[in-house]
Protein backbone atom coordinates (compact mmCIF):
# COMPACT_ATOMS: atom_id res chain seq x y z
CA UNK A 1 0.00 0.00 0.00
CA UNK A 2 1.45 3.34 -1.07
CA UNK A 3 2.12 5.89 1.66
CA UNK A 4 0.76 8.68 -0.56
CA UNK A 5 -2.20 8.78 -2.97
CA UNK A 6 -3.58 11.45 -5.28
CA UNK A 7 -6.90 13.23 -4.81
CA UNK A 8 -8.65 11.27 -7.59
CA UNK A 9 -7.81 7.97 -5.89
CA UNK A 10 -8.78 9.44 -2.51
CA UNK A 11 -12.16 10.56 -3.86
CA UNK A 12 -12.82 7.09 -5.25
CA UNK A 13 -12.03 5.50 -1.88
CA UNK A 14 -14.13 8.03 0.04
CA UNK A 15 -17.07 7.47 -2.34
CA UNK A 16 -16.94 3.69 -1.99
CA UNK A 17 -19.17 1.37 0.01
CA UNK A 18 -16.75 1.15 2.95
CA UNK A 19 -14.95 4.52 2.99
CA UNK A 20 -11.78 5.07 5.01
CA UNK A 21 -11.58 7.56 7.84
CA UNK A 22 -10.63 11.00 6.54
CA UNK A 23 -8.25 12.49 9.12
CA UNK A 24 -7.66 16.24 8.78
CA UNK A 25 -4.48 17.29 10.61
CA UNK A 26 -4.60 21.05 9.88
CA UNK A 27 -4.89 23.67 12.59
CA UNK A 28 -8.37 24.67 13.85
CA UNK A 29 -8.29 28.02 11.98
CA UNK A 30 -7.51 26.21 8.71
CA UNK A 31 -10.24 23.65 9.33
CA UNK A 32 -12.70 26.51 9.88
CA UNK A 33 -11.83 27.99 6.45
CA UNK A 34 -12.31 24.83 4.40
CA UNK A 35 -12.98 21.17 5.07
CA UNK A 36 -14.21 17.98 3.49
CA UNK A 37 -17.17 16.41 5.28
CA UNK A 38 -17.26 14.00 6.89
CA UNK A 39 -13.80 14.21 8.38
CA UNK A 40 -12.18 13.73 11.76
CA UNK A 41 -10.17 16.74 12.88
CA UNK A 42 -7.06 16.18 14.99
CA UNK A 43 -4.38 18.87 14.55
CA UNK A 44 -0.92 17.48 13.75
CA UNK A 45 0.52 18.51 17.11
CA UNK A 46 -2.17 16.53 18.93
CA UNK A 47 -1.73 13.31 16.93
CA UNK A 48 0.82 11.66 19.28
CA UNK A 49 -1.43 12.19 22.30
CA UNK A 50 -4.71 11.25 20.67
CA UNK A 51 -4.13 8.79 17.82
CA UNK A 52 -3.78 5.64 19.89
CA UNK A 53 -6.93 6.44 21.86
CA UNK A 54 -9.15 7.77 19.04
CA UNK A 55 -8.13 5.92 15.86
CA UNK A 56 -8.51 2.26 14.97
CA UNK A 57 -5.26 0.58 13.97
CA UNK A 58 -6.89 -1.84 11.54
CA UNK A 59 -9.00 0.73 9.69
CA UNK A 60 -7.92 2.54 6.52
CA UNK A 61 -7.08 6.20 7.21
CA UNK A 62 -6.59 8.97 4.66
CA UNK A 63 -4.65 11.88 6.13
CA UNK A 64 -5.26 15.39 4.81
CA UNK A 65 -3.58 18.76 5.35
CA UNK A 66 -3.20 21.95 3.29
CA UNK A 67 -0.63 20.88 0.66
CA UNK A 68 0.35 17.35 1.69
CA UNK A 69 3.52 17.78 3.74
CA UNK A 70 2.05 17.52 7.24
CA UNK A 71 -0.24 14.69 6.16
CA UNK A 72 2.73 12.77 4.76
CA UNK A 73 4.58 13.15 8.07
CA UNK A 74 1.52 12.07 10.06
CA UNK A 75 0.82 9.09 7.78
CA UNK A 76 4.44 7.94 8.14
CA UNK A 77 4.27 8.34 11.93
CA UNK A 78 0.97 6.44 12.08
CA UNK A 79 2.51 3.59 10.11
CA UNK A 80 5.40 3.46 12.59
CA UNK A 81 2.79 3.11 15.35
CA UNK A 82 1.12 0.15 13.64
CA UNK A 83 -1.53 1.91 11.54
CA UNK A 84 -0.53 0.01 8.39
CA UNK A 85 -3.41 1.39 6.30
CA UNK A 86 -2.62 5.09 6.82
CA UNK A 87 -2.10 7.07 3.62
CA UNK A 88 -1.47 10.73 2.89
CA UNK A 89 -3.46 12.64 0.28
CA UNK A 90 -0.89 14.25 -2.05
CA UNK A 91 -1.53 17.96 -2.56
CA UNK A 92 -3.91 18.18 0.39
CA UNK A 93 -7.11 20.17 0.46
CA UNK A 94 -5.58 22.60 -2.04
CA UNK A 95 -5.41 19.87 -4.69
CA UNK A 96 -8.87 18.64 -3.67
CA UNK A 97 -10.28 22.12 -4.29
CA UNK A 98 -8.50 22.43 -7.64
CA UNK A 99 -9.24 18.97 -9.05
CA UNK A 100 -12.26 17.52 -7.20
CA UNK A 101 -14.50 20.14 -5.62
CA UNK A 102 -14.04 23.81 -6.55
CA UNK A 103 -16.69 24.81 -3.99
CA UNK A 104 -14.14 24.11 -1.27
CA UNK A 105 -12.34 27.36 -0.60
CA UNK A 106 -8.66 27.66 -1.57
CA UNK A 107 -6.55 29.60 0.87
Amino acid sequence: MDLEINVVHAQALLSGDNPPLLLDVREPAEYAIARIDPSTHIPMGEIPGRALQELEEESPILVLCHHGMRSLSVAAWLRQQGFEKAQSIRGGIHAWSNFIDPTIRCY
